[in-house]
């Protein structure tokens, strides 16, 4: 797993902050940026502003503070992005979700695409 530079600035923050506190739904894009924001979480679900670098490891069993929803690519196997997903979906689901995108062919035999420029999938 590769540490990745991040940037979470006052205006997200008090942003994201508000949505939450207002009852709505956070839905994050991508892994990279449900890292920045874990990282950026503090102990209740909020987050702070931050800039500099992270190495977080998000596997399953981690406890969420700030996403009710993650869209995301369909990722290599055995990635940490993947089991990023596995963490947020249920390692199960996930599975289940890969199995199905595998397996499927469009009208026209298309396939679903992978990898970061593939297809996505909403986790909710």
């Amino acid at each position: 797993m590769d540490s990745e530079q991040m940037e979470l600035t006052e205006k997200n923050a008090t942003f994201i902050n508000n949505t939450k506190l207002a009852d709505k739904k956070v839905c994050v894009v991508g892994t990279t940026t449900m890292k920045a924001i874990e990282t950026a979480a503090t102990i209740g679900g909020k987050v702070k502003p931050y800039a500099g670098w992270t190495n977080k490891f998000i596997f399953p069993n981690y406890d969420f503070q700030v996403a009710d929803a993650m869209i995301t690519n369909f990722h290599k196997p055995l990635s940490s992005m993947l089991i990023m997903a596995c963490a947020f979906g249920g390692f199960d689901l996930i599975m289940k979700a890969y199995e199905e995108a595998l397996n499927w062919k469009g009208p026209k035999g298309e396939k679903y695409r992978f990898l970061t420029y593939g297809d996505a999938m909403l986790i909710i």
